[in-house]
């Protein structure tokens, strides 16, 4: 019993140390960096440095234009997360951090650590590093919404580092009058430079916080997973990332989602053309009269698509895959000198690891998805044309069940086979390094009824559930288990560039002689890209003949 009551009292003990520990100041050339607790399960906790400036803001004069670095600041009390970037307003949810308000003043980052001992402890780390891009179309989302909440990869030793970038017309818009003040002859881009200028913050500040600045890998989901995917096209990045996490990521270059989501790109003159239609639109004649603009009346054009197979021999494909955004990145010669397809082609990118994937209910196959025998007839007849009795063959649909099933099945098949397919053209560019592809498979327990959906997987690979829920759910066992697994894989990834450790069933690198991905979330391995291996030949057949990206 007395050793019992000794042993409570180390504990106590332990744990009375454990709660007086506080974040280690932060001292930059900018000034110190005050930050704050972050508590996680069982009363673990991470030191997190909320809402710090990375440039000037993007306002006045400086809107549309590649901003400068901050301020010095002398003392910054970084325990609250800066405004997020001006766009339109959405309830908290997995990409809204539900505040009611926006800014054009917004470019702040945030930082997760480990819970340090001492400013000892810290200085003597070189801890791996991921740097998170939000997703949200380039018009929505920003670092502070709690799906990417970093405590949980924190007490993994992974410092996480958030961000916000502007968005919509304020990140996107181009324009000749820009492109001629800009010193470079280019615009556009200014949410891409945001991201640029905050990784090349973090290269450089990082390891005051405990971080490698050799060793940060990018990630991002959905938009932000093109944006992550650019840091290896664009020549201004070059040097800033050993690693690519690319979730809802990477697709062939002839896949019609890489054309049709944030992946693809503008033209320069398409995206000035349409610039000077937006002046028009607003009724002003030069960007000088545009920057005085409130960003009220900018906000109503933030969410515009884009028309890319209007008037071409493609345009049915707009009956079953959306448009892209129009406010997203062009090809101007200054941050990106090569599409998509060109730099695969041509091995124009950082040859360094990837890890890419999908989920089992996005990009058109949610469980909810249900069509009648005439109307998956009528349609995709429409869509693939003389090849329609091969595709019928293939995802038959003699009763309503089997056609909704089936057209599940197809965008299921086309998600895997296109990522498998950007792998195969990675390595057929001439890149040296591995590519880790994956299918996530488990419905969580926010909405499960929908479904493993767009981005599902994040409340697993940030390993921070129950924190980053937002309604009253219960996550079960089989949910944390998952969780154990995904956050470890990715945790492996960030530290390595290979998920592959902890035990963990073998995640293998895609090859073109193994049409193979690794499945993940109910189930654990490399498992195959279709059911059927002439759906793959036929996938690629009908790819083939659409436009590359």
């Amino acid at each position: 019993m007395k050793l019992l009551s000794t042993l409570a009292g180390v504990a106590a003990c332990g744990s009375s140390i454990a709660s007086a520990l506080s974040p280690p100041v932060i001292d930059t050339h900018y000034g110190t960096i005050h930050g704050g607790v972050s508590p996680f399960r069982g009363g673990d906790k991470a030191f997190v440095y909320k809402g710090i400036p990375y440039a000037q803001p993007p306002t006045g004069a400086n809107r549309w234009t590649k901003v400068a670095g901050p301020s010095k600041w002398g003392k910054l009390n970084a325990t609250e997360f800066g405004p997020q970037c001006a766009q339109t307003i959405s309830d908290a949810g997995i990409f809204s951090s539900g505040k009611t308000t926006t800014s054009e003043d917004c470019l702040y980052l945030n930082v997760w650590t480990p819970a340090y001992k001492n400013q000892t402890d810290m200085s003597a780390k070189r801890l791996p590093v991921l740097f998170w891009i939000y997703g949200g179309r380039f018009a929505a989302g920003s670092g502070d919404v709690k799906t990417y909440d970093g405590t949980g990869l924190a007490m993994k030793d992974i410092i996480v580092v958030t961000i916000n970038y502007r968005l919509g017309p304020f990140g996107y818009l181009a324009h000749p009058e820009l492109a001629a003040e800009s010193g470079h002859n280019s615009s556009g881009n200014y949410g891409i430079l945001d991201q640029q200028a905050a990784l090349h913050w973090v290269k450089e500040n990082i390891q005051l916080f405990g971080g490698d600045p050799d060793q940060i890998t990018v990630g991002g989901q959905s938009a932000g997973s093109a944006s992550a995917l650019d840091v290896m096209w664009s020549p201004l990045a070059k040097g800033l990332a050993e690693g690519i996490i690319s979730e809802s990521g990477a697709r062939g270059t002839h896949d019609p989602m890489t054309g049709t989501v944030a992946t693809s790109y503008r033209t320069k003159a398409a995206a000035e053309k349409q610039g000077v239609v937006f002046l028009n639109e607003m009724n002003v004649t030069s960007i000088a009269q545009l920057r005085n603009v409130s960003m009220e009346a900018l906000l109503e054009y933030d969410s515009l698509s884009d028309t890319i197979w209007e008037g071409t021999p493609f345009a049915n494909l707009s009956d079953i895959f959306m448009e892209p955004p129009m406010w997203r990145p062009n090809i101007d010669g200054y941050v990106f000198t090569d599409n998509y397809s060109e730099a695969l082609r041509n091995n124009c990118h950082a040859d360094i690891p990837i890890l890419t994937g999908n989920n089992k209910d996005e990009s058109g196959a949610s469980p909810g998805l249900s069509y009648t025998v005439s109307n998956y007839r009528a349609l995709y007849s429409k869509i693939f044309g003389d090849l329609s009795d091969e595709f019928f063959a293939l995802y038959p649909g003699a009763n309503s069940t089997q056609a909704s099933e089936s057209a599940k099945e197809f965008y299921r098949d086309l998600s895997r086979v296109g990522t498998w397919r950007w792998a195969i053209d990675w390595a057929t560019g001439g890149a040296k390094s591995n590519v880790y592809t994956y299918y996530f498979t488990h419905a969580p327990a926010e909405n499960r009824e929908n479904g493993a959906y767009h981005g599902s997987e994040l409340w697993y690979t940030f390993n921070n559930i129950p924190y980053a829920s937002y309604s009253n759910v219960t996550w079960n066992s089989e949910d944390y288990a998952v969780e154990n697994k995904m956050a470890n894989y990715w945790a492996n990834f960030i530290r390595t560039g290979n998920p592959n450790g902890n035990g963990l069933p073998q995640f293998k690198p895609t090859t073109k002689t193994s049409e193979k991905t690794m499945w993940l979330g109910d189930s654990w391995g490399m498992g195959p890209l279709t059911m059927n291996s002439k759906r793959i030949q036929f996938l690629q057949k009908w790819t083939a003949r659409l436009p590359t990206w």
